[in-house]
């Protein structure tokens, strides 16, 4: 057996990728996409007909446009996947409670008038207070949340305690942030800080029950990936799903409940104080959080520009 048919057997492989062929090649359980992903595929001609349609939906209008063109790429992913697929909010909404719950409920509705069940659908938020006050609220209305740009044990406890569908801890930017701040070019697998920061996640919550999903994600290696095996969920991009696919070494199971049930780990009450200070103290998380921000936001910026162009081609302004 391939290594990613080994990792199949013990976590959900999710596909980091809105690249369909690729979702056919490596037939994923789930798929993930953010700002930057969609905006790369839609350079490509093969997924012009998306924005297109995207823009006779709008009429005109650039937000309606540019929603149905994260909704038009989920749909296609769900032709292929099994299970779900995860659309981001605006990373310009990250510290607006109201603005990030009006706009899940406008995805999912747009998911729902397509004939999509809105079981199949997680809403990416980013994982900062008003992100997690707004998967409160939206988790009541039955409306899944992916809770992103994760970097701490404080930003994965509040998720949980809003209950959160799943939550995404993102690896390798840990990891790239470490390299720099401690000068050097790599870690064993084991002592990965991404790897480290994940798995001391996975132990709070399978120690204490807890039944937010966690998926580890951002990877920069296969090693990482090997590391985190057990983990509920793992959302890897085509370079290292084809490492895995193409290599038969065992793969050894690294996180276990069981196991975690031994954590010296204690429990910590989490509240807005809490959470802000605690994410204050840790610079990585700080500094990463922030950054993921930006950079989502300058990606959606440049998606907003591409469609305005095509509207004005189209005659409706």
């Amino acid at each position: 057996m391939t290594q990613l048919d080994q990792l199949k057997k013990m976590t959900i492989v999710v596909a980091d990728t809105g690249d369909f062929e690729t979702l056919r090649a490596y037939l994923p359980t789930d798929s993930t996409t953010n700002p930057s992903l969609i905006y790369a595929a839609s350079q490509l001609a093969q997924y012009q007909h998306l924005l297109d349609e995207a823009i006779q939906f709008g009429k005109g209008d650039l937000k309606k446009s540019l929603d149905k063109v994260f909704v038009n790429f989920g749909l296609e992913i769900l032709k292929i996947v099994p299970g779900r697929v995860s659309t981001e909010v605006d990373a310009r909404l990250s510290f607006d409670v109201d603005g990030s719950i009006e706009k899940a409920r406008y995805l999912i509705s747009l998911y729902e008038k397509a004939g999509i069940d809105r079981k199949r659908i997680l809403i990416k938020l980013a994982s900062t207070w008003e992100g997690v006050l707004a998967a409160r609220v939206l988790e009541k209305e039955g409306i899944h949340c992916n809770m992103t740009l994760m970097f701490s044990l404080s930003q994965a406890i509040a998720c949980a305690d809003a209950h959160a569908t799943l939550i995404s801890p993102f690896v390798g930017r840990i990891l790239d942030w470490y390299k720099q701040a401690e000068k050097k070019e790599s870690y064993p697998p084991a002592e990965d800080p991404g790897v480290k920061s994940v798995t001391k996640i996975y132990h709070y919550y399978k120690k204490f029950g807890i039944k937010t999903q966690i998926m580890g994600a951002s990877f920069r290696n296969k090693g990482e990936i090997l590391e985190l095996a057990g983990c509920d969920l793992l959302t890897i991009a085509p370079k290292l799903l084809e490492e895995l696919k193409e290599s038969n070494d065992a793969v050894p199971r690294k996180l276990d409940p069981a196991a975690a049930k031994q954590s010296p780990l204690q429990p910590i009450k989490m509240d807005e104080k809490t959470f802000r200070y605690m994410l204050n103290d840790d610079a990585m998380a700080t500094e990463k959080l922030a950054e993921g921000i930006r950079t989502f936001a300058k990606d959606i910026v440049k998606l907003e520009a591409m469609i305005s162009d095509r509207i004005k081609k189209t005659g409706y302004v």
